[in-house]
C-alpha cells in the first residue's frame, strides 16, 4: 500500500511544476510582447529575418546602413584600403543597430528584450547559424580575423547598462561604462587592421574613453532629456551644481567650471592616446588622426562658447570639417606624416 505522505508530495511537486510551466510560459510571452514593441519602433528591416539572406545579400545591407546613417563613418571610410572596407561596413552596422535597440525604443523592457535577441543572434553567428544580415555579414569579418566574442557583446553589456542606470557616482565609475560602451569599437578597428596586442589596445582605449566624454559633455541636454546624466555626481558636488540647474538649462558659472574641469580631463585621455598614430600603418594612422582631432575640435567648441552647453549644444562648424577631411586627403594622396601636436 501507498504511503499517504508521498502522494501528497507528489501531488505537491506535480502543482509546483505546473506553475513553474505557466510562469516560463508567461514570462516568453511577456518577452514576445516587449520584444515585438521594440521591434514596432524600429525601421522594420532592423527585424530577424525567419532566413538567413545570401553573404552577398548581407554585406550590401550592412554597406547601405553604413553609408546611409553616418556621414563621419563615410568620410573615414574614404581612407581606408579598399580590403577592409566591407569589414568596416560589417561592425559599423552591428554598432549602429545595437546603439539603436538600447536607445531608440523608448521602453525599457522592450529594449532590454530586443538587446536578449540581439545576444542569441551574436551567439549563433560565432556556431554558424546567424539569420539577420548583420551577423551573416560578421560571420565572415569574424573568421577572417578571428575576433574575440567579448569584443562585441561587451557593448551589449552597455546598452543594457543603459536601461537601468542613469547616474554615475564617480569619474572612475563613468570610465568603467566607458570600458564597455566606447573602448571595444577600438579593438574592432585594430583586430581588423591587423593589431591584437595589449599595448595598442591601451592606447586606443585612451582615445576612444575620450571620445566617448566629448559627446557626453557635448549632449549634456540630450542626455538629460533622456533622464542620464554622465557627469559624476562627486562633481556635482564639488563645484555646488544642482541638477535642477542642468533640468532648467543655468549656465552658470559654477556649471561652467565644472564643464572646464570635464573638458581638460578628455583632452588628457586624447593626448594620452596620441601615441598610437605612430604606431599603426598610414592608412589607420590618417583614420585616427581625423577622429581624435574631430573629437578635440569638439571640446574647442565647448570651450569656445565659455563652457555653457546646456541648451546650446557645441558643433564643429562645416569649415573646420572640411579643413580636417582635406588634411587628411592630403595626407593619403602626398604621404605627408601626421603630426604629433595637437
Amino acid at each position: 500500500m501507498f504511503d499517504r505522505r508521498f502522494l501528497v508530495k507528489a501531488e505537491s511537486a506535480g502543482i509546483f511544476n505546473q506553475r513553474l510551466s505557466i510562469d516560463s510560459a508567461v514570462t516568453q510571452i511577456s518577452t514576445h510582447n516587449s520584444a515585438a514593441l521594440g521591434w514596432s519602433r524600429l525601421p522594420s528591416n532592423y527585424a530577424i529575418p525567419a532566413r538567413a539572406p545570401s553573404l552577398e545579400q548581407a554585406q550590401q545591407y550592412c554597406a547601405h546602413l553604413a553609408r546611409t546613417h553616418y556621414e563621419n563613418f563615410s568620410v573615414a571610410t574614404w581612407f581606408l584600403p579598399k580590403r577592409l572596407r566591407q569589414h568596416f561596413f560589417n561592425v559599423y552596422a552591428y554598432c549602429r543597430i545595437s546603439d539603436d535597440l538600447g536607445d531608440e525604443v523608448g521602453d525599457t523592457a522592450a529594449s532590454l528584450a530586443l538587446l536578449d535577441l540581439w545576444q542569441r543572434e551574436l551567439d549563433s553567428c560565432y556556431e554558424g547559424i546567424p539569420k539577420h544580415p548583420v551577423f551573416v555579414a560578421l560571420s565572415e569579418t569574424v573568421r577572417q580575423f578571428d575576433v574575440p566574442k567579448h569584443e562585441f557583446s561587451d557593448l551589449l553589456t552597455a546598452f543594457r547598462q543603459d536601461q537601468t542606470v542613469t547616474r554615475f557616482e564617480t569619474f572612475n565609475d563613468v570610465l568603467g561604462y566607458c570600458q564597455y560602451s566606447a573602448n571595444p569599437v577600438g579593438h574592432l578597428v585594430l583586430y581588423l587592421c591587423g593589431y591584437r596586442d595589449a599595448e595598442r589596445q591601451q592606447l586606443s582605449d585612451y582615445t576612444c574613453t575620450a571620445l566617448q566624454l566629448a559627446n557626453f559633455w557635448q549632449d549634456v541636454s540630450v542626455d538629460y532629456a533622456k533622464g542620464r546624466v554622465y557627469l559624476p555626481l562627486e562633481d556635482l558636488r564639488t563645484f555646488g551644481v544642482a541638477e535642477h540647474e542642468i533640468a532648467q538649462q543655468q549656465n552658470t558659472p559654477a556649471f561652467c567650471a565644472l564643464m572646464k574641469f570635464q573638458v581638460e580631463r578628455a583632452r588628457d585621455l586624447f593626448r594620452q592616446g596620441l601615441p598610437l598614430v605612430a604606431k599603426v600603418d598610414r592608412d589607420l594612422a590618417i583614420d585616427l588622426d581625423l577622429f581624435s582631432r574631430g573629437g578635440l575640435e569638439i571640446l574647442n567648441a565647448i570651450e569656445q562658447q565659455g563652457y555653457a552647453v546646456l541648451g546650446n549644444r557645441p558643433a564643429i562648424s562645416k569649415s573646420r570639417k572640411l579643413g580636417l577631411v582635406t588634411r587628411a586627403a592630403i595626407a593619403k594622396c602626398f604621404g605627408v606624416s601626421l603630426g604629433a601636436s595637437r
